[in-house]
């Protein structure tokens, strides 16, 4: 889900669930994020906003700006002692590089830097130009660039501290870099998330992490770059959440939205979703049983059925298209002279499938943070918990 968004049957400006905005370009003074509807009483800890941060900053085949970034953040409102007031909550990242772009990104009306005119195949450069009636390109790149996930991560952060007050848990891992794919094996638990994370490509399991950091090396000899998969795994939802009366209440649907809307997501899939559409019927579904309570031996739908969750695992991978920032600059038309020339250059990250994982685990939080405030409501964060543990005894009956 891009940000700011609101489901089409809530008013824009009265939300029951959480909804965010952010601001702010690339290479700007730096990004706010603006997080509204979280219950009164969520324990907020910048560190762990920091961390969350530097989490997405990381990977084997980023550029040297990862190096020299940093998320300097502050918590301008929303929060006292540690803990939400109910009201929106905004955080400011600054940008420690600002000062090299002051110039070339002053706000101030008279002062001009030099155009991109040369835009990229594969960004958003020339249909934005083209829209917004631009002939720089920097108009556009600085609000398109991937940067501004960053903000989302602050969002996304709160999300993942809502839901585990209840019990869910949210992680991600690569499951494919250019050609290499991990074998399939156990789904990994939050008990794995530390090694995950140590893991310079974020894999689960080092074999499959030595191949992708080899195809890695292999592209950035060839001064090119890495697309991949990830997956986002959720533990402990209960099922009910989402819904299947409207198009816009299925959660598989929200789920891809949110998704697709990171930077160079071009496909998402549900559990096993195009294996199964080559399977027959019988090979597809989760055959239901009953031992006490309903379970299912296999997962196939990724824990979503009829856009609702169906309990347990919820399982969604997103594929990344590989960055068109390439060393060896792609062919384009310099908007001005209509001449043939090389694609401008903004950074030099060889393959960035890692840190997007960390994305999506942070929008899938997201979504499904809302979607448990849509269902149980709570004006502080005991109110919600104790909706949720009503909600689990009363499963417990069915």
């Amino acid at each position: 889900m891009g940000p700011g968004f609101v489901s089409a049957p809530c008013s824009p400006t009265i939300s029951p669930m959480l909804r965010f905005l952010t601001a702010g370009e690339s290479h700007g003074p730096g990004l706010t994020t603006i997080v509204e509807g979280l219950p009164a009483g969520l324990k907020v800890d910048a560190e762990v906003i920091s961390a969350e941060l530097a989490r997405r900053r990381l990977g084997f085949g980023r550029g040297p700006r990862m190096k020299l970034e940093r998320d300097e953040l502050e918590i301008l409102g929303g929060v006292r002692f540690g803990e939400t007031l109910g009201g929106p909550v905004s955080v400011l990242i600054r940008n420690t590089e600002w000062s090299k772009w002051s110039a070339e990104m002053s706000p101030h009306a008279g002062e001009s830097g030099r155009p991109a005119t040369a835009p990229r195949p594969g960004h958003a450069d020339l249909a934005g130009m083209q829209k917004y009636d631009t002939h720089d390109a920097r108009d556009i790149l600085e609000r398109a660039s991937a940067r501004e996930t960053a903000a989302r991560t602050v969002a996304g952060t709160l999300a993942k501290a809502l839901l585990a007050e209840v019990d869910i848990t949210v992680l991600s891992h690569v499951v494919a870099i250019g050609g290499v794919t991990a074998p399939d094996g156990p789904l990994p638990t939050l008990a794995d998330l530390p090694a995950i994370d140590e893991s310079p490509v974020r894999a689960f399991g080092a074999e499959a992490a030595g191949k992708m950091i080899e195809a890695i090396e292999a592209a950035k000899a060839d001064r090119d770059t890495l697309g991949g998969v990830v997956e986002v795994v959720v533990h402990g939802v209960m099922p009910g959440l989402g819904s299947h009366v409207h198009y816009d209440r299925r959660l598989d649907a929200r789920l891809a939205e949110a998704l697709m809307s990171i930077q160079a997501i071009k496909a998402v899939e549900i559990g096993d979703g195009l294996a199964s559409a080559g399977r027959l019927g019988s090979e597809a579904h989760d055959e239901i049983h009953y031992d006490g309570e309903f379970v299912r031996d296999t997962n196939r739908a990724g824990g979503i059925e009829g856009g609702i969750s169906m309990g347990g695992v919820i399982r969604v991978r997103a594929a990344m298209k590989p960055l068109s920032n390439l060393m060896r600059a792609l062919q384009t038309v310099d908007v001005e002279s209509k001449q043939p020339e090389q694609a401008i250059r903004e950074r030099s990250d060889v393959c960035a499938v890692p840190a997007a994982a960390v994305v999506a685990e942070q929008m899938v939080a997201i979504v499904l943070a809302q979607e448990l405030q849509r269902k149980f409501g709570g004006d502080t964060v005991e109110d919600l918990v104790a909706a949720v543990d009503h909600y689990r005894k009363r499963l417990t009956r069915f």
